[in-house]
């Protein structure tokens, strides 16, 4: 990849925006989201995701899976590539980049880590460090059908406008919940991959970062 095309003049925006790779010890940012949801004081599991940014001649797009029916935890469901950080991982970009090459096929050397995002706390007990990262385009990718049913790319700019993000409502554990949505056409983006988006998204509003500056 040319340097002009991995560090167009919004990326040293994007990259303020973000928490330094070397800074991975933080409690979840979303802890009330998750007041009923698991047994008191339950320990929280350390697992790390990719947020792959993928430069094409037609604009940066954001790199995601659907998971395979058949898995214990968010069977079907849209995520980032990623799982739980073995004791093998030095550390969280470690893990992200190891569980995205098993997953995807996708060589680490073949990924530019970025930064990191705020820690997210899910349901099935993991407390996930994003880590936000280039992927080459060119990178070829084998993708295990044991764990990925598809890979997809959706626009960058797509997900951080908020125009297309949407709050919606359900009864969960006896209480009523909210969580984002990103409308997709047919997909369906929701849970903790949109809470890790719009965590992405609010970082760069505070940094005065606007959908238009892709453009530039």
């Amino acid at each position: 990849m040319a340097a002009a095309e991995l560090f167009p003049p919004w990326m040293a925006r994007l990259m303020a925006a973000l928490r330094p790779l070397d800074q991975q010890a933080q409690p979840p940012s979303n802890l009330d989201e998750l007041e009923g949801l698991l047994p008191a004081h339950q320990p929280l599991r350390p697992a790390a995701v990719l947020v792959g940014l993928v430069p094409r001649a037609h604009g940066w797009q954001v790199m995601l899976t659907r998971r395979t029916e058949h898995l214990p935890t968010h069977a079907g469901q849209i995520s980032f590539p990623g799982g739980r950080i073995e004791a093998m991982d030095r550390d969280a970009v470690a893990g992200a980049l190891r569980e995205t090459h098993e997953e995807l096929g996708i060589a680490p050397a073949l990924v530019r880590p970025l930064g990191l995002l705020d820690v997210y706390g899910t349901i099935s007990a993991f407390a996930v460090t994003p880590v936000v990262g280039i992927i080459d385009p060119d990178t070829p990718m084998r993708p295990d059908a044991r764990e990925v049913d598809e890979v997809f790319e959706v626009p960058l700019r797509f997900l951080l406008d908020r125009a297309n993000l949407k709050r919606e409502e359900r009864f969960f554990a006896g209480r009523l919940r909210g969580y984002y949505v990103y409308p997709y056409g047919e997909r369906y983006i929701w849970g903790a991959t949109a809470g890790m988006l719009v965590n992405l998204m609010e970082r760069l509003d505070r940094h005065g970062f606007n959908p238009a500056d892709l453009d530039r």
